[in-house]
């Protein structure tokens, strides 16, 4: 999902970073947060799964990265659950909305739009996300995927999202994968774009959640 965006954070200075989401929206870091610090990807070399299902293993443009956030589980969760707040901590999320209500769940759906500036291959326009969750276990892992959609643009997106808990804290590992036919005219550049729309939405998560968390212990 977050991987147009990145071309946003370069022209708005904000990290973009979800074409991800489910596809091109990218994902998102609104303010200038440094990097993820990426833990190790995941070790086996494996694409990630939620509940046996995983990434698209046709797609040409992916990107898998994983950190270490010193947060609690239940923080993590639901900062990426919650996604009608998503705008909040993720500025170039400019607008979501629920489709459902409730906790979100395995056929919860929800529309999301990011701004992309002018690139090579298409003018200007607004992303037009809707991702669908197709797996999730509570705490442990979430699948969406769905079209990005823009003017001369339409990107398939399937994202993975893995939480583990680890000593002083939770390893996040994501996985994300892109079609169409806009983004596989360029394969490098559009895996540049969601590498660092992903490594941006890391980053905006990973100093969400740390503050978060230094907060309560504070109180």
């Amino acid at each position: 999902m977050p991987g147009i965006r990145s071309t946003s954070i370069r022209s708005t200075s904000v990290r973009a970073a979800l074409f991800t989401v489910p596809l091109v929206v990218a994902g998102i870091l609104g303010t200038a947060v440094a990097p993820a610090a990426a833990s190790p990807h995941p070790g086996d070399g494996k694409s990630l799964t939620c509940r046996g299902e995983g990434v698209d293993p046709k797609a040409l443009v992916r990107h898998r990265t994983g950190t270490v956030i010193h947060a609690p589980l239940s923080t993590v969760w639901k900062l990426q659950t919650d996604v009608e707040r998503w705008p909040s901590w993720q500025k170039p999320v400019t607008t979501v909305d629920r489709l459902d209500h409730g906790p979100l769940r395995k056929g919860s759906a929800f529309r999301w739009t990011t701004p992309i500036p002018p690139n090579p291959a298409t003018p200007a326009t607004s992303l037009d996300i809707t991702s669908t969750v197709k797996q999730l276990k509570r705490d442990s892992c979430i699948r969406w995927t769905g079209p990005a959609i823009g003017e001369g643009l339409r990107i398939d997106g399937v994202h993975v999202w893995n939480f583990i808990k680890v000593r002083g804290g939770v390893l996040v590992r994501t996985e994300e994968t892109h079609a169409g036919e806009q983004v596989e005219a360029n394969v490098p550049a559009a895996t540049e774009i969601l590498s660092e729309g992903l490594e941006g939405w890391l980053a905006a998560l990973k100093t969400t959640a740390e503050a978060r968390a230094g907060h309560h212990q504070r109180h």
